[in-house]
């Protein structure tokens, strides 16, 4: 039986710093479209690497503030290195061809004093515009605010209209990095 029909939503677990009320949640799109949603685990090494392959050049380019080719292995360890209280990540996982595939993650990382993190969205190019930014941006606001964290912010690309539409619908304020110009800082008080 494959993962995401065999989840239960809302799966209670124990986690080290008993954050994360739920091991996985099956959430519906506004197109109709499961998914399942979790924590990103070690096992899921290779469906990033696939997702940052099949990323366009323009999903990319807002993603990594650059071009990217291919993800190196230090930028996967990087990615992968999840503790669930200063770095965490959520996975979107859905069914492709029989395949279960990464459609979406969300991410952030502790900041200088531990009370800010930085976070990051991305979704794959296929499956956008159908809710599911949104949805893993309010599980990981929720964390951010559970594990003690009183700022969330992002740096973007400042022609990352997505980004800008989505960080407004989710209340991030809004303003110009005074140290790039071709880059915003979007900011949510917690």
């Amino acid at each position: 039986m494959s993962e995401i029909r065999s989840a239960d939503h809302h799966t209670a677990s124990a986690t080290p710093f008993g954050a994360i009320e739920g091991t996985h949640w099956i959430e519906t799109l506004n197109d109709g479209s499961p998914v399942l949603i979790r924590p990103l685990r070690p096992e899921d090494r290779q469906r990033e690497t696939a997702f940052i392959k099949r990323l366009s050049e323009q999903a990319c380019r807002f993603r990594f503030l650059g071009k990217l080719k291919e993800a190196s292995p230090a930028l996967l360890d990087q990615l992968m290195d999840v503790d669930q209280r200063s770095r965490m990540a959520f996975v979107a996982l859905a069914h492709d061809n029989g395949e279960l595939r990464m459609v979406g993650v969300s991410r952030y990382g502790a900041s200088g004093d531990e009370k800010q993190c930085e976070c990051a969205v991305t979704v794959a190019d296929d499956w956008r515009q159908r809710g599911l930014a949104v949805l893993l941006m309010r599980r990981l606001i929720d964390i951010a605010r559970k594990n003690g964290f009183h700022t969330m912010f992002s740096i973007d690309a400042a022609e990352n209209e997505p980004m800008r539409e989505l960080a407004g619908y989710l209340g991030f304020q809004r303003r110009l990095d005074p140290d790039d110009g071709t880059q915003v800082i979007h900011t949510l008080d917690l």
